[in-house]
């Protein structure tokens, strides 16, 4: 009877973890750019990472103390456009632990555009 018992027990307590490992599974993150953002914004680096991987690029903001308040990350050809053809680089912008906002950008993030402002305005 206790070998029955146990049986039950093991059998019925598999079936509690699968469920509980189902529930905390994140969902997969959509590439379409549209769906993509109106899904991550809010989500918190942790499960971003979980999804993801690591991003290619990190770029921390710091406050005047030295802290990081927000970050700047980039993934490449994650994110297809309305035609199905990816974005070379898709960046997330984090304030605190959350993300902010979403950018697409047909480069690689690396390079300067021409008309980019190159050194800071004179201050009068």
């Amino acid at each position: 009877m206790k070998l029955v018992t146990f049986a039950l027990l093991l059998s019925l307590s598999c079936f509690a973890f699968a469920a509980t490992e189902t529930a905390t599974a994140p969902s997969e993150i959509p590439t379409n750019e549209k769906d993509f953002v109106a899904l991550i914004n809010g989500f918190e680096k942790a499960k971003i990472i979980a999804q993801l991987g690591e991003p290619s690029k990190i770029e921390d903001v710091q406050s005047s103390s030295g802290k990081a308040f927000a970050s700047i990350w980039q993934y490449h050809y994650l994110n297809t456009d309305e035609k199905g053809e990816y974005y070379q680089t898709t960046e997330l912008d984090f304030i605190d632990d959350k993300v902010v906002m979403v950018v697409f950008m047909n480069n690689d993030g690396s390079e300067m555009p021409n008309d980019a402002v190159k050194a800071p305005p004179n201050k009068k």
